[in-house]
């Protein structure tokens, strides 16, 4: 037991020292900070006042912050006792999506598609949840969750349930924001098939194929995470987890693996896209090179004839036939034309 606390209290000092060093740093935004009870807001209230509603029964606090420092993560680890470690774990930043129990808690980080200028980044958003309280931290611009907050303020019926109700409207707009986003890169590929189709492979396209492959790689990296996320809240026996909520975390679920698939065509999609154009590249040329081995063929015949006549013989008696220049110009008008005819017939002229 001593040393159980030896550590816990190391761990305490460790994480009072990262809140402390960062004191002088910019404070994030409070963007939202209200009390609901039976679907409906009761009140509005700050960072330290959240602790004596959480506690209360049938009441909850929702909070959302924007780019917060760690002073207020620490005020919100006093107000709600949130785990050390769900706070230590808030303080780093991380490079997928993933869920952590702690005691009766949920710690999320979840992250949002952004595309400016045809570059993908990804915000992240660190969720905190317990009995009496959830907590969402956005780091970045992104679509506000304002927009989520309206939503369930519309819907009381449905936000009577409470935390987990919030915890899904939460997780379903982040993954609401994929879908432009996939829709998006569903048209560019198609008009880069397009292109191909009618043009030869440029050095663009292809650089532009493969900087859409990498970023389907990279959402894949983002959106795998998030099915194990949403089956283990389905499996979780939590006090704020409502039972009749798993079938919205499964319906979640369900969306999070068509994205999955949607991911698996457009991926398909890249590589058909330089295939095709390969192929018809490979065609062109094919053409190319026959027409040229076409050619060849004809002005070899009159080489060839030339060729003959210019061999020194003593005995060559067309040389010596008065209409003999006019045959043989005869024959290798008469072979070319019908070299030409033949080449024709077949297609490679």
């Amino acid at each position: 037991m001593q040393r159980l606390s030896h550590i816990k209290d190391g761990q305490t000092a460790k994480l009072g020292a990262k809140i402390t060093a960062n004191k002088g740093c910019i404070m994030g935004r409070v963007v939202a900070a209200a009390v609901y009870s039976k679907g409906l807001k009761v009140a509005t209230i700050s960072l330290d006042e959240g602790k004596p509603w959480a506690k209360k029964p049938g009441h909850f606090v929702w909070i959302g912050l924007h780019d917060p420092a760690s002073e207020e993560l620490g005020k919100l680890q006093q107000q709600f006792d949130l785990h050390e470690l769900a706070l230590e774990d808030a303080l780093q930043r991380h490079t997928r999506p993933k869920l952590e129990t702690f005691g009766d808690a949920l710690f999320l980080v979840l992250y949002s598609p952004v595309l400016v200028n045809n570059e993908l980044s990804f915000v992240e958003t660190q969720l905190f949840a317990g009995n009496g309280y959830i907590i969402s931290a956005r780091y970045g611009e992104s679509a506000p969750y304002s927009q989520v907050r309206q939503r369930c303020e519309a819907r009381p019926l449905l936000l009577e349930h409470g935390e987990d109700f919030v915890l899904y409207a939460l997780l379903s707009f982040v993954i609401e924001n994929y879908r432009p986003l996939m829709d998006n890169y569903y048209s560019e590929l198609e008009d880069v098939e397009q292109r191909v189709l009618k043009n030869p492979l440029s050095q663009a396209d292809v650089e532009r194929i493969q900087g859409l492959r990498r970023d389907l790689l990279r959402l894949r990296r983002y959106i795998g995470p998030l099915a194990e996320i949403c089956q283990e809240l389905q499996r979780l026996d939590f006090p704020f987890i409502d039972k009749n909520m798993r079938p919205y975390f499964r319906d979640v679920a369900i969306h999070v693996n068509r994205l999955l698939e949607d991911l698996t065509a457009l991926r398909e999609m890249a590589d058909h896209a330089i295939e095709i154009g390969l192929l018809l590249e490979s065609s062109r040329q094919s053409v190319t090179q026959r027409k040229f081995a076409a050619w060849a063929a004809i002005l070899a015949f009159p080489t060839a004839v030339a060729g003959i006549y210019g061999m020194n013989f003593n005995n060559m008696p067309e040389l010596a036939w008065q209409y003999g220049y006019f045959v043989v110009l005869g024959l290798i008008a008469t072979g070319c034309v019908g070299l030409y005819a033949s080449f024709k017939r077949s297609g490679w002229l």
